[in-house]
């Protein structure tokens, strides 16, 4: 199929941008990397009656580490962020969870903030921004408002963002000493859609005791979902194996995955406690702690 007829806009700064979104609200689209919008427009899944192109613009592919965390633009191509030094250092979990997306030739042009507002529950980066308490900075002709990652995703594809808003940014908050993250997901190929997936962002001290640590997962609901419970439960431990079983049960009862063609409620149930078993034990081995 082709898409249908949309009027093609090239705006060259922000304010052009703002102004294009005030003016034409819900019957726009951001064009950014278009790793998902451009499927999208060819099934006809989405017919925007204007497109907005954004890369274009001076300025929106910065990607600096600051005293305050790392600022992501609007469109540092996921690769990009995937090969940056200070990410690999800093932020494992991020670089673990990018070289699971789709393939190389897709992260070349996908964007990290355009898969954050794209807000497919099935998709890595959703997670992985909740895990670490990330904001998104959004703008519009009315001004400029941050918005946490736990209130940004309203259910599958939908966000708190207004028509007229544009994601201009994702801070990541700095870490503290002994922060350590990893995503681990589970997919019929490698590059395709996880069946489910966790992001685990932790902080262990020497002596192999959590001292804080959340997780969220992706492809069991309409959201990425934190697991507050199971995350509360591993603070204060060594994560032992039997700890971890333990755990694994726990995520098991109390997420409610949806049945769909991909696989069954109950296969997502025990899929998931067995990423975030694997999750905890790959940082609890990578913190020094020996459990052997």
């Amino acid at each position: 199929m082709k898409p249908r007829y949309f009027e093609y806009h090239q705006p060259t700064s922000i304010d052009d941008v703002l102004e294009l979104l005030s003016e034409y609200g819900d019957e726009a689209k951001i064009l950014a990397g278009g790793q998902s919008l451009i499927p999208m427009l060819n099934f006809r899944i989405a017919s925007p009656a204007h497109l907005i192109d954004i890369n274009g613009v001076a300025g929106l592919d910065q990607l600096n580490l600051t005293p305050e965390g790392v600022q992501i633009g609007a469109t540092a191509r996921q690769r990009t962020v995937e090969n940056a030094p200070e990410i690999a250092l800093s932020y494992p979990l991020v670089r673990r969870a990018l070289v699971q997306v789709a393939h190389p030739q897709i992260r070349n042009r996908g964007t990290f903030c355009g898969s954050v507002a794209h807000a497919d529950a099935s998709a890595e980066l959703p997670s992985v921004v909740l895990a670490l308490g990330a904001q998104i900075i959004a703008r519009s002709s009315r001004g400029e408002r941050t918005i946490p990652a736990k209130d940004f995703f309203e259910f599958h594809l939908v966000t708190a963002l207004s028509a007229d808003e544009l994601v201009v940014e994702i801070q990541l908050p700095p870490l503290a000493a002994g922060s350590n993250g990893t995503y681990v997901e589970i997919a019929r190929r490698a590059g395709d859609f996880a069946l489910a997936g966790v992001a685990a962002q932790a902080v262990i001290d020497e002596g192999g005791t959590v001292q804080s640590l959340r997780m969220a997962c992706s492809g069991v609901g309409p959201v990425p979902q934190l697991l507050e419970e199971a995350a509360q439960l591993a603070i204060g431990s060594d994560l032992s194996d039997e700890l971890l079983l333990e755990i694994d049960n726990i995520v098991r009862t109390t997420i409610d995955p949806p049945d769909d063609v991909h696989a069954s409620a109950n296969y997502r149930r025990v899929v998931t406690g067995t990423v975030v078993r694997r999750a905890l034990k790959q940082l609890r081995d990578e913190s020094g702690s020996n459990h052997d």
